[in-house]
């Protein structure tokens, strides 16, 4: 039943824009908005031909399309789902590629005082007071993944693991903070640098979690022939600063994230 209202809510999302041949359907992870949203944009101005987005943790849109969702493209914030399609023959492999990067930090509310130093043996617990540390789901949504295997790393896991406010996507947990409710949270670079009520607090050493790399790929069921102009696009030199605006680092090349 949770798959079923999962396709629903995307379908819902898509509308009627998906019975139109021409319109190329993305399933993308949440953190990726703002920065796809002015590709497709930037695509419609060159080509005339609409791209259609549907935002969400990439556990939950690999979950619909393995379940039938409609999709063209699937552009995940971690390789384990892009890997979880590719297991079941879902996508076409000969078109992934990790296209961008991105890395994981800690933030606050705007006006905290908070401060903060990753290192090895810090304690959170303290810092958070009362309140709780808001992050994704830590065993589905990859910046919960990332999150927990940093925070393991840096030996704070056990300090707040009861502590952790869980959300469905990575906007979600940022939004959490960006309101109060939380006094902090993890979330992508990407996502702190969009929201301009929260504050990065600190950045995770790039060794304390898996690197994060956003694979993209074409859906096995896609026979819309714009879905690979789109995909070439999203790889263009033109799409490059769309990305780079937004703090993602473009990796950019045929095979990687594979």
């Amino acid at each position: 039943m949770l798959v079923a209202g999962l396709i629903f809510a995307a379908m819902a999302l898509i509308g009627g824009a998906s019975a139109q041949a021409k319109d190329v359907v993305v399933f993308a992870a949440a953190s990726l908005k703002n920065a796809l949203d002015d590709a497709g944009a930037a695509w419609m101005r060159d080509t005339g031909r609409r791209v259609v987005f549907s935002y969400a943790a990439s556990n939950a849109l690999a979950k619909q399309i393995e379940a039938g969702a409609p999709a063209d493209l699937f552009f995940s914030a971690d390789l384990d789902w892009m890997d979880y399609l590719a297991s079941k023959s879902l996508i076409r492999s000969e078109s992934r590629i990790g296209l961008v990067g991105n890395s994981l930090v800690l933030v606050a509310p705007k006006g905290s005082t908070i401060q903060v130093a990753l290192q090895p043996g810090i304690d959170l617990a303290p810092i958070l007071g009362s309140g709780r540390l808001a992050m994704g789901h830590v065993e589905a949504v990859p910046a919960g993944k990332y999150g927990k295997a940093a925070l393991e790393y840096l030996g704070a896991w056990e300090g707040v693991k009861s502590r952790i406010a869980q959300a469905d996507n990575v906007r979600a947990a940022l939004l959490l903070v960006s309101r109060g409710e939380a006094p902090l949270g993890i979330v992508y670079k990407t996502d702190a640098v969009s929201d301009p009520n929260v504050k990065i607090a600190a950045t995770f050493p790039t060794g304390s979690h898996p690197s994060i790399v956003y694979p993209v790929a074409l859906t096995r069921d896609s026979t819309n022939p714009d879905a690979v102009s789109f995909l070439a696009f999203l790889r263009s030199a033109q799409a490059k600063p769309l990305f780079e605006k937004q703090g993602f680092t473009v990796i950019n090349t045929a095979g990687s994230g594979s």
